[in-house]
């Protein structure tokens, strides 16, 4: 399984990660050793997905403690991390919760093992609503790659197959960025799900032929009556 992020132990202070812009093609891992690194990272979607990108924005707090002269530098550094992804709420906090521990790598880490903690249970109660046996469609990505842990919605998928549940899972290419072809897809493949990719406009079709008996995907807001956002094309999977 993919480790999207991580703290690299060894050598100067970094925060490594796998450059998802260059899969499925090629596997590249890369250190950020400076604030610049990590605000472009995030920037240019190396490092993606509200979850992962709130694991790298902690490790990233850290590394700016180890590298500020003062207070002040710190701070700057935090706001220019915390501005790098505005959609991201999980980067934000976690970028102030470490902050709050003084910078702390064990916060850092902290939130890393919550996260992984908090994947596992969504995967473990959500494989209980699906089916033993049929299709189940996803939209764009969110296994580990996503996360920095286990995977949320494809992390249900993935449990639930796990458990011995015999599911076929269409995966949406995504586009524009191609999120379930580049990635979802290959998550699936290590996971050893069978899949098959369809593009975007097929969506309401194969879930009319191929009894399609679910359609799970992510969340990046959840409002308190319940309503919920995600990707777009997410609307038209829920008319459909």
């Amino acid at each position: 399984m993919f480790e999207p992020v991580w703290w690299e132990a060894d050598g100067e202070p970094a925060v490594g990660y796998l450059d998802q812009r260059a899969l499925p093609q090629e596997v590249v891992r890369a250190r950020a050793c400076t604030i610049d690194a990590v605000v472009a990272a995030i920037a240019t979607l190396a490092v993606r997905g509200a979850p992962a990108i709130g694991v790298f924005g902690a490790y990233g707090t850290a590394l700016a403690r180890t590298l500020a002269l003062d207070d002040a530098a710190f701070d700057a550094s935090l706001a220019r991390i915390r501005a790098a992804r505005p959609t991201a709420v999980n980067l934000a906090w976690a970028v102030d919760r470490v902050r709050e521990a003084g910078g702390s790598l064990a916060a850092a880490r902290a939130i890393h093992d919550e996260q992984r903690a908090v994947d596992r249970a969504i995967a473990q109660h959500g494989a209980e609503l699906l089916p033993s046996r049929g299709a189940v469609l996803t939209h764009c990505n969110t296994g580990p790659l996503a996360t920095a842990g286990y995977g949320t919605a494809l992390g249900v998928i993935v449990e639930a197959h796990a458990g011995g549940k015999r599911l076929h899972v269409y995966v949406d290419e995504t586009r524009p960025l191609l999120q379930g072809a580049r990635l979802t897809t290959v998550e699936l493949a290590q996971a050893g799900v069978p899949s098959t990719l369809i593009v975007d406009a097929a969506a309401a079709a194969t879930m009319q032929r191929k009894d399609v008996r679910a359609v799970i995907g992510g969340a990046d807001r959840i409002a308190c009556n319940g309503d919920s956002a995600y990707k777009i094309g997410t609307f038209g999977l829920a008319l459909a």
